[in-house]
Order: structure tokens, then C-alpha cells, then sequence
């Protein structure tokens, strides 16, 4: 299980260092793709075959659900850690996130997501302030 919030830095070349404790699950693979929220998310490989056998069985007939496919499936590439612990993430999911410098990578049970430090930050307070509200609203979970 992915879990916690770790700071890291973006390399000129867009490599990421990837925190230890998750290096041995994604050592068979990964895949990183365009995430909801301005980030990216980082799924194992066999987490990333989970998701792509349900969008498989989705209605291509529904809009949204095409618009959601492309997303995910059109916009994710395959990466491998590095000697280093690191992966690079190509320039267009760099561009789609707004990565700068500095990143924040958070665990989120089945994968991870990375985010530019900055927009986590305004994220987190958002969400944060609304924690009473949307606690509320998933009432029914």
C-alpha cells in the first residue's frame, strides 16, 4: 500500500527520486499517466493492468467515458527505476502538471501521485477547509 507525503526534486533532464520505501513495488514496472487535479499518477504495473481492463469494458458509446479513456490510457507511458531509485517523466506529463523544481510525491493506497509542490499546497488547504463538507457528502461510504 502507497501511503504519506514526501518532498522531492525534478532534475533538468525530469528525473524523480522515488522514496525508498516504494522502490521494490515498482522495480516489475511502472506506468505514469495524466492524473485528475493537475497531477500525475504512478501505478504499478499490475495496479495499472487493474485499471485498464475496466476502462476496457466501459461503453464506448458514452462520451465521457471515451473522454476519460484518452486520458488515462492515451496519455500514460511506461517507466523504469533507475540504479538511483529514480524515473523520468517525459516532458508532455511535466508540461500537464505544471512540474517545477520542487514535488511533492503522495501515497494514495494503489498509487501514487506527483504533484508540483505549489499546486499541492493550494490543494491541500482547499481540501482541508472543506474536510467537514466532504466528509458529509461521503456519508453514505
Amino acid at each position: 500500500m502507497f501511503i504519506g507525503e514526501y518532498q522531492h526534486n525534478i532534475d533538468e533532464k525530469g528525473r524523480i527520486a522515488i522514496p525508498v520505501k516504494f522502490r521494490e513495488r515498482l522495480k516489475k514496472g511502472a506506468v505514469i499517466t495524466k492524473g485528475l487535479d493537475d497531477c500525475l499518477f504512478l501505478y504499478t504495473d499490475e495496479e495499472w493492468q487493474k485499471l485498464a481492463d475496466k476502462l476496457a469494458v466501459l461503453p464506448i458509446s458514452k462520451s465521457n467515458t471515451r473522454a476519460f479513456a484518452r486520458l488515462m490510457l492515451a496519455g500514460a507511458m511506461d517507466v523504469s527505476i533507475d540504479k538511483q531509485g529514480r524515473i523520468i517523466i517525459p516532458e508532455y506529463l511535466r508540461t500537464y502538471a505544471g512540474l517545477t523544481k520542487n514535488l511533492v510525491v503522495a501515497g494514495l493506497f494503489n498509487r501514487l501521485e506527483i504533484w508540483d509542490e505549489t499546486k499541492w499546497e493550494e490543494y491541500k488547504k482547499g481540501t482541508e477547509k472543506s474536510s467537514g463538507d466532504i466528509a458529509e457528502a461521503l456519508e453514505s461510504l
